[in-house]
């Protein structure tokens, strides 16, 4: 797993990360059951404070993605499964709105007035 962050960027590096591990669990890259690597190892390697990569992990466990142990560190959490199956949906269906001739900004808006 490689986190990336862009130090020149206007995005909070704690956003960063958190993007980073999201987009590797969405592709598929990451699993349920799979350890992340420790936010201390993850500080060091992008030579960021240990605090923006914990409140990276704390957004991620928020947002269900991640669940912290203490003893064993952040595990992408069983939950995961269904979302990247509905991330495979969602690729198909901006495949045939494209297709189709709908623009981004037309099928966000369609996405956005639909309601369960």
């Amino acid at each position: 797993m490689l986190i990336r962050v862009d130090m020149a960027s206007g995005v909070p590096l704690y956003e960063q990360v958190a993007a980073s591990v999201r987009a590797d669990i969405i592709a598929g890259r990451l699993s349920p059951g799979d350890r992340l690597p420790s936010a201390r190892e993850v500080a060091e390697t992008l030579e960021i404070n240990l605090h923006t990569v914990l409140h990276a992990y704390q957004q991620l466990r928020t947002d269900g993605l991640i669940d912290l142990r203490r003893g064993r560190g952040a595990v992408v959490s069983a939950s995961v499964g269904p979302l990247v199956d509905l991330t495979k949906d969602l690729q198909d269906l901006v495949s045939r709105a494209a297709a189709l001739g709908v623009a981004p900004a037309t099928l966000a808006a369609l996405v956005k007035e639909i309601t369960v």
